[in-house]
């Protein structure tokens, strides 16, 4: 698996991140036996990569890595201080007619304590199919924009299950009777969740930084058949 480089300089490299592809093994993904990023990226580039924040196993999009070990709090300072702007593209169930502000506290799956969490959900376009999926007879999904403004664990897929509109492909958080449409309709297996930009002042060079990410084979399928513009 080649992963895209989209961006490097002395400190850092961005990569978009395949969904299905963990980042790095833990004790949560032991049952993950697929190469890492980290691995593939060693792989890749004959070079060690220190990752500076994470994505879900199945989320897609940019990651940002640091060069050396030492460099990493400076990076992740930016996460800490929001001083990092991230930009979400997802498939959710229903019609989004609005943007919405969604500030319900996001609970840490380990140590189980809530922390305020706020997401900025902006739809972008809808699509109703004449498939009938449980309990209704057709099928109604919007493409929409996502704007973390913090930084919590699983925190977007938790947000869009709050207000009724999961992502489709999630499932933790999701609705199975739409996933599994997707799947046996549209041969469609992925998460529709993907970090698509960074934006950030660099703290080092100084210099203003703006990374994009590109979709995958899947999402093109999925703008294609709803008649979608590619974001």
């Amino acid at each position: 698996m080649e992963i895209p480089l989209i961006f490097e300089d002395d400190y850092i490299i961005a990569v978009n991140k395949p969904a299905n592809c963990i980042i790095h093994n833990s004790y949560y993904a032991r049952n993950i036996k697929s190469k890492t990023l980290l691995q593939l990226l060693t792989e890749q580039h004959n070079s060690t990569y220190y990752p500076i924040h994470r994505l879900d196993f199945k989320t897609s999009g940019l990651v940002l890595l640091a060069k050396h070990k030492e460099k990493i709090p400076t990076f992740q300072h930016l996460f800490i201080k929001n001083q990092i702007q991230k930009r979400y593209i997802a498939v959710v169930r229903g019609f989004v007619n609005e943007s919405i502000q969604i500030s319900s506290p996001v609970k840490h799956p380990e140590n189980k304590e809530y922390k305020d969490a706020n997401t900025i959900c902006t739809p972008l376009g809808t699509k109703e199919i004449d498939i009938a999926v449980h309990p209704y007879n057709s099928a109604r999904y919007s493409l929409v924009e996502l704007i973390p403004k913090t930084g919590r664990i699983h925190q977007l897929r938790i947000h869009m299950n709050k207000i009724s509109h999961p992502i489709v492909g999630d499932y933790k958080y999701g609705d199975r009777f739409h996933n599994r449409m997707f799947e046996t309709k549209f041969k469609l297996f992925s998460m529709f969740l993907h970090a698509t930009s960074l934006s950030f002042k660099h703290p080092v060079t100084k210099k203003k930084i703006n990374i994009n990410a590109s979709f995958s084979e899947d999402w093109h399928k999925l703008f294609k058949l709803y008649e979608w513009e590619i974001i």
